[in-house]
């Protein structure tokens, strides 16, 4: 029996995590900030590739779930703080931080996509005003949620101060938290609407074949 191109695509996008994913591994900057950042995504990647047969998710769901994982193991290796394009980026425009973790917030609210799939496919909600509105304060609950995790994370007894600092990655702004959910907020309203026809494509596709 063959295997269908969905199924391809999707073990390509697997290997690719994989392979990033040990890239990050070898001799990351710090190696409890790189356990602190990778973590959450390790467990997430674990779940979705355990109900792999039982529960498929569009090919788009899992583009940005591959996407995310590897901002994420990027991130764990240099700190958020200390990508290299975004040092680059920051030195040649004379910027005041690294945005290499806004920009990671924000595409953070693709995920949007992966909670508005959850949703249909397990609730009665349809396409409309309360889908949205459900989905977008999911996000930002999310973000809120982890934003509170790294609050909570400065009371751990770590005697470096620096390793603190690179997991929560403030870079000096107390208003950073707010900053991030915000940009989350706004990455899921993005990308609700640049890729809601294309989703319900998709999952169409997913109900025709099952």
């Amino acid at each position: 029996m063959g295997v269908d191109k969905g199924t391809k695509v999707n073990l390509s996008l697997l290997i690719a995590v994989i392979i990033v994913f040990i890239w990050s591994a070898i001799n990351p900057r710090d190696v409890w900030t790189w356990v602190s950042e990778v973590s959450p995504a390790i467990v997430i990647l674990a779940i979705v590739i355990a109900v792999y047969n039982k529960y498929r998710f569009t090919t788009l769901s899992y583009c940005i779930m591959a996407l995310l994982s590897i901002l994420t193991f990027i991130g764990g290796h240099y700190t958020y703080t200390e990508v290299p394009l975004f040092n680059w980026l920051q030195d040649e425009f004379d910027l005041k931080r690294n945005h290499y973790d806004r920009f990671g917030h924000l595409l953070k609210g693709l995920s949007a996509i992966v909670v508005r799939e959850v949703l249909i496919r397990n609730t009665p909600l349809v396409k409309g005003r309360w889908l949205f509105g459900i989905t977008s304060s999911i996000i930002l609950a999310i973000a809120a949620f982890y934003e509170i995790i790294e609050w909570l994370s400065t009371y751990l007894p770590i005697k470096e101060e620096e390793r603190k600092d690179d997991f929560l990655g403030m870079q000096g702004d107390m208003w950073d938290a707010q900053w991030d959910m915000s940009l989350a907020f706004i990455g899921s309203i993005l990308s609700y609407f640049i890729f809601s026809k294309l989703h319900d494509k998709l999952m169409n596709k997913l109900r025709n074949k099952g």
